[in-house]
């Protein structure tokens, strides 16, 4: 189970990294130098999914990516259009950071049925978006306002909130083409305060972002904008991870 491995990596203070594919910018020809990239890296996850597709590529890149990699491949959906049995995991999203009650509860019971019935992991998560600097695609196609950036506290207590729920992740996301990542003070303050995995992305460019975003708190660093013109930075960006994650198993010996 997907789930399990992201709880067992948290349990040994392991750092992971997951590339986000979005459909619409990738094609059947270009994945495998993708896919080389992120078997050189010895990343973790494939996300595929993205807050607006305009193409109907999902299904066709999903398979592609199971044909080209053994790693799981997990949808990060933006619509329910976006649902896929080819794929190993979904993120089933519940924006708690808003007020949109459709994007709370209302996709979810249109999906469920659907889900139900497929041979797909579904992961109960809770979506917190925070202010990346500039409006991104998702807060517009949401509706919904991200958390301020100096408002750590809100951060704290809707990620406390999404566990008292019952959710079994909190994703961090300041939105595709965000300025400025999520500050390490958010992170630490919520991965401190709850016992979930937490997921960061939104803004992380460079591996020392990467690395900054762990040692704050991260359990798994999201990724994908900054791969589309230099998919090579997904080897730089994992190795980083990779040398943090060394320093810890000595520490721990």
């Amino acid at each position: 189970m997907v789930l399990k491995k992201f709880q067992q990596a948290k349990s040994k203070q392991l750092k992971q990294l997951a590339v986000l594919i979005d459909p619409d910018e990738y094609t059947q020809g270009n994945l495998p130098a993708i896919v080389e990239n992120i078997h050189i890296g010895k990343v973790d996850y494939i996300f595929v999914g993205g807050s607006l597709l305009t193409k109907n590529e999902i299904h066709s890149c999903i398979t592609t990516l199971k044909q080209l990699t053994h790693l799981p491949v997990i949808i990060f959906p933006g619509s329910p259009l976006q649902i896929d049995e080819a794929a190993d995991a979904i993120f089933y999203l519940s924006l708690i950071s808003g007020r949109n009650a459709d994007l709370l509860i209302g996709r979810h019971v249109e999906t469920a049925p659907l889900l139900h019935k497929m041979d797909i992991e579904v992961m109960p998560t809770g979506y917190i978006l925070v202010d990346g600097g500039q409006a991104t695609t998702v807060s517009y196609i949401s509706n919904s306002l991200p958390i301020p950036a100096n408002k750590p506290e809100i951060a704290v207590a809707t990620a406390l909130a999404g566990q008292l729920l019952g959710l079994q992740i909190i994703y961090l996301d300041a939105g595709s083409g965000a300025q400025q990542k999520i500050s390490p003070q958010i992170i630490s303050k919520v991965s401190k305060n709850i016992q979930l995995p937490v997921i960061v992305g939104g803004g992380i460019k460079t591996p020392q972002q990467a690395v900054e975003s762990c040692e704050a708190g991260a359990d798994i660093i999201v990724a994908g904008n900054a791969f589309e013109q230099n998919s090579e930075l997904i080897i730089d960006m994992a190795q980083a991870i990779h040398q943090l994650n060394n320093k810890t198993i000595n520490l721990n010996i």
